[in-house]
C-alpha cells in the first residue's frame, strides 16, 4: 500500500484500502491485518484506521465480528453499480424494476397472510392517487408500498437488492409523474394486492405484468 497523506487522514486511509480490496489483495472472506498493522503500513494512527474500517463497512466492503477481527465482505464496490444502473435507459430500468415486481408479487401471494394483506391496503390508502403538488411526498408513499410488496415476498435477498436500487426505482416513478409514461392508477395498485390475496402466484405476476403493460407501450413509442 501506499502512504497516505496527511490531509483527510480517514478518507485516504478508506480510499486506500479499498483499493487494495478492489485490487485482489484480499478476497471475500479474509481477514484484515489488525489496526497495529495497517496503521504501521499506511503511516496513520490506529484511530484513523478504526474509521476508514467503519466507512468500509457502511458502503459493503468489509464487516467487523467481535472479538474475531475485520473481514472482506465484498471486492464490488456498490457505489459504482448503483451509477451504472441509473445510466442505463428509462425502458432497462423498468425493465429490471419489473422483473423484481413480479417476482416479489408471485412470492407474496405464496406467503401471504392477512397481516400482510392489511399492511399493502393500509400502504396503498396511504398512497393515494397522484394529484400534482409535492411529488417527493407522492414518490415516498408509492415507493413505500412497492417496497411492502417486495418485504410480503419474505425473501430477504430480494429485499436488499430492492433497496439497494431504490434510488433508481424512485427515479422510475418520477418519470411517471412527468408525464413521460404513464403512472398507473389506484385501481393497477390495487389488482395486485387482490391478486397477492388470492394466493395465486400467476396471477399475481399477471397483475403486476398488467400494471406495466401501459409503461411499456408508451416507452416503445418515445
Amino acid at each position: 500500500m501506499q502512504t497516505v497523506s496527511k490531509s483527510s487522514l480517514t478518507h485516504e486511509a478508506a480510499q486506500a484500502i479499498r483499493g487494495e480490496i478492489v485490487a485482489g489483495r484480499w478476497a471475500i472472506g479474509d481477514k484484515l491485518p489488525n489496526e497495529a498493522g495497517l496503521s504501521a503500513t499506511l503511516s496513520v494512527s490506529r484511530g484513523t484506521v478504526r474509521e476508514a474500517v467503519r466507512v468500509l463497512v457502511a458502503q459493503g466492503f468489509l464487516e467487523t465480528r467481535q472479538g474475531s477481527g475485520t473481514y472482506v465482505l465484498s471486492v464490488t464496490d456498490p457505489t459504482e453499480t448503483l451509477t451504472m444502473a441509473r445510466r442505463a435507459s428509462l425502458r432497462d430500468q423498468f425493465e429490471a424494476r419489473c422483473a423484481l415486481d413480479v417476482e416479489a408479487a408471485r412470492l407474496a401471494a405464496i406467503r401471504r397472510t392477512p397481516d400482510i394483506i392489511g399492511e399493502l391496503r393500509r400502504l396503498l390508502a396511504e398512497r393515494g392517487n397522484y394529484e400534482g403538488g409535492d411529488n417527493s411526498a407522492f414518490i415516498v408513499r408509492d415507493l413505500a408500498f412497492h417496497k411492502a410488496v417486495v418485504a410480503a415476498s419474505g425473501n430477504r435477498a430480494m429485499v436488499e437488492i430492492y433497496e439497494f436500487f431504490s434510488v433508481s426505482i424512485a427515479e422510475t416513478i418520477q418519470a411517471t409523474l412527468r408525464a413521460e409514461v404513464p403512472e398507473p392508477d389506484m385501481q393497477a395498485h390495487a389488482d395486485i394486492v387482490d391478486a397477492i390475496e388470492s394466493g395465486d402466484a400467476d396471477k399475481a405476476a399477471v397483475a403486476v405484468r398488467r400494471f406495466m403493460a401501459p409503461i411499456f407501450s408508451t416507452l416503445d413509442r418515445l
